[in-house]
């Protein structure tokens, strides 16, 4: 049987058409950048989520939020992770904050410290240099060693300096060990059984030689934070550019769905629909 013309033209369309069909979608491949915090409260656990449920890879790297921010800004990075807010400066234009969950900030100490709790005043003499045994919280006579993150702009540094003096300048004692980042900072507590620092409760649980404290008696609990019981309380953020791709869309979608907050709770971080009473 001879075919017309028109019935070949068909035949290889479709051929065509199935030979499309039947390619793989291209993997796409995307890079976090953002503050180690963030990136333990949930980002890998998000990541591998959505590499299942798309193929699409998303590679994470710390350094910090300000590094997070400014990637982003400089078009370095495809997304960013904050535990802080951006600042008025050019560094810093040109990006969105989205919030997908609630992190707080801990003091905590070498898990050896006999010490459970300390008020608010007396955290702010440490940090200022005006209490330096622990003998004056209650404890042994020895030296209070204070760790410090080394950027007043850096995620903890920020937002402690605006939550305990409500001033992001704020100077800290002078003797404090400073330290590049919070991994550092908490390993080196961790290890100094005279050491104590302000750190984010989503990567400080995760370390077992670290005690978190209370703070003017009350317990950094998820529902502590989610209630707002608990004092210092903050926003994590995931950065995009004012004008993001549509992959970068998709995956803040997926961290705002009830999948994604889904797995944001289950790592023990406060997701929106939890902190619901703490606001936006």
């Amino acid at each position: 049987m001879r075919l017309s013309k028109t019935s070949i033209f068909y035949l290889v369309l479709v051929s065509v058409i199935t030979v499309f069909v039947a390619l793989p979608i291209e993997a796409k491949e995307l890079k976090w950048v953002g503050c180690g915090i963030t990136k333990k409260a949930f980002m890998k656990e998000l990541a591998n989520a959505y590499k299942k449920k798309t193929g699409n890879t998303i590679i994470l790297k710390g350094g910090g939020a300000t590094k997070g921010i400014r990637a982003v800004a400089k078009g370095l990075a495809d997304m960013g992770g904050s535990c802080r807010h951006t600042l008025n400066i050019p560094e810093e234009s040109g990006v969105s904050l989205h919030q997908v969950a609630w992190d707080a900030l801990v003091v905590v100490v070498n898990k050896n410290n006999p010490i459970n709790s300390i008020t608010t005043d007396q955290l702010k003499g440490i940090l200022k240099g005006t209490i330096t045994s622990w003998k004056e919280l209650g404890g042994t006579d020895n030296p209070v060693k204070l760790y410090i993150r080394k950027s007043k702009n850096s995620g903890v540094g920020l937002m402690a300096r605006e939550m305990l003096f409500n001033n992001p300048g704020e100077d800290f004692a002078g003797t404090a060990k400073m330290m590049r980042s919070s991994g550092p900072l908490e390993r080196a507590i961790s290890n100094d059984p005279y050491g104590i620092g302000i750190t984010g409760i989503s990567s400080a649980k995760k370390r077992v030689n670290l005690k978190m404290l209370k703070i003017n008696g009350i317990e950094p609990t998820k529902n502590n934070i989610a209630s707002g019981k608990y004092p210092f309380v903050r926003p994590l953020y995931l950065v995009t550019s004012n004008n993001p791709t549509t992959e970068v869309k998709e995956f803040i979608e997926f961290a705002l769905s009830t999948e994604g907050q889904t797995i944001i709770s289950g790592q023990g971080t406060v997701n929106l629909k939890e902190g619901k009473s703490l606001g936006m």
